[in-house]
């Protein structure tokens, strides 16, 4: 007897049953390695990717296609069902930009704003995010925009000064969240330092009136904390944590914050880890019952500027101003290892248990093992041709980003793709 006789079910209601079993199953079990915003689907910048080069040729792994027309500016790429999503600054404006992502081919272009101009570097610098058939972009001027994924036509746009925002010195670099049914934004300020608005109008649900420290640079993560979602941010003097509902301040911890404050939070079991350069250092805060916080350790060991830092297991990776390439242990702070003549000062990115590390001055990119015994390099290349229109201040800072067995990297108007596959 089959199982769907013991189940009593009639022909017609056993095939529907078998189809619905077979499409759960196949959903649940398919790999899906999309992009889909800054520092990826959690934004932790740990890609849950296998099957990788674990170790590079001497010349790196082959190039797959190179894009020359990218515009300036430091905005990453969030890749999601085949498309690149990036901006440049082109032809007087600052666009979004989608490519194929598996041959560089440009599928649309739309201007969203005025072009930011800084002597480092014109042009945006934060990482689209795509949601559905919508996709999010900021200026460096501050205008939040949403398109149509599809073709590109624009939706809605929001100005960070209608929401009381001052535009920080080296622009608006923030990657907004799109979290359920709000995007979320941080204008700064005595409106509100924290936004949310409605995705589809863009019209405001709320801002955080307890909160209203101006903007810096660094990005949102949000965290499912003491039974309530929250979305946790990093100002030049304040670590903090709001409700996603209705944008309430739950804690607060002072941040010794100077110049620019840019790294993205931690978060993991009900503890926040930030770092910042410009001898600000590091902290771990706890979040206890009641949203009550309390600092766990905060030291000068971790000097992150803007190269991020990753969390592994239970150690974190980045680069130190002063130390060089770090290992830290995230519950207790102390150094597990340092390295500080094998590679310059930049960023980093993390796949199949490895890490991919890059060379702001150069944009030499190694391949280390994401290990805490020591620093193992397994490969590493240069990117060429460099980029033409960089500014001499600037440097070539967008993050690598890792998706779909293949190696993103950017430098300026130049978009490389790499095939980081195992074969």
């Amino acid at each position: 007897m089959s199982l769907f006789d013991r189940m009593n079910l009639s022909p017609t209601t056993a095939l529907i049953f078998l189809a619905a079993s077979i499409l759960a199953r196949n959903a649940g079990g398919a790999d899906n390695f999309d992009w889909p915003q800054w520092r990826g689907p959690d934004r932790t910048d740990v890609s849950k990717e296998t099957g990788l080069l674990k170790a590079w040729p001497s010349e790196g792994p082959k190039r797959l296609w190179l894009f020359d027309k990218a515009g300036q500016g430091y905005s990453g790429p969030a890749i999601v069902g085949g498309k690149l999503f990036t901006m440049g600054a082109r032809d007087g404006s600052e666009c979004v930009l989608v490519l194929d992502a598996d041959t560089g081919q440009e599928l649309w272009a739309t201007p969203i704003g005025s072009v930011f101009k800084e002597s480092r570097g014109d042009g945006p610098r934060a990482t689209p995010t795509v949601d559905g058939d919508r996709v999010y972009a900021m200026t460096g001027l501050g205008v939040l925009a949403c398109l149509n994924v599809a073709d590109g036509k624009l939706r809605w746009q929001r100005s960070m000064s209608d929401l009381g925002g001052r535009r920080p010195n080296w622009g608006f670099t923030e990657s907004v969240l799109v979290d359920g049914e709000r995007v979320v934004c941080t204008p700064g300020g005595s409106k509100g330092t924290l936004a949310a608005l409605d995705k589809m109008t863009g019209k405001l649900i709320w801002q955080s009136a307890e909160f209203t420290d101006p903007a810096h640079y660094s990005s949102i993560v949000p965290a499912d904390l003491n039974g309530g979602r929250q979305y946790i941010q990093l100002t030049e003097r304040t670590l903090a944590g709001v409700t996603a509902k209705d944008g309430k301040l739950l804690w607060r911890s002072s941040w010794p914050g100077r110049t620019a404050v840019i790294p993205t939070p931690i978060y993991r079991d009900g503890h926040v880890y930030a770092t910042a350069g410009y001898g600000a250092g590091c902290k771990l805060v706890k979040i206890g019952p009641g949203n009550e916080a309390s600092d766990v350790y905060e030291n000068k060991l971790m000097k992150n500027h803007h190269g991020g830092v990753i969390l592994v297991g239970d150690h974190l990776y980045g680069f130190s101003d002063g130390v060089g390439w770090l290992c830290q242990n995230l519950l207790t702070g102390e150094e597990v290892w340092s390295e500080k003549r094998a590679l310059g000062k930049g960023a980093i990115a993390c796949a199949d248990g490895m890490l991919y590390c890059l060379d702001e001055a150069s944009g030499t990119i190694v391949l280390i093992e994401a290990s805490p015994k020591a620093w193992h390099e397994h490969g590493r290349f240069t990117p060429v041709p460099q980029s033409k229109t960089r500014s001499r201040q600037g440097r070539v800072w967008t993050h690598p980003v890792i998706s779909h067995g293949k190696l993103y990297l950017r430098d300026q108007e130049l978009i490389y793709c790499y095939d980081v596959k195992a074969r």
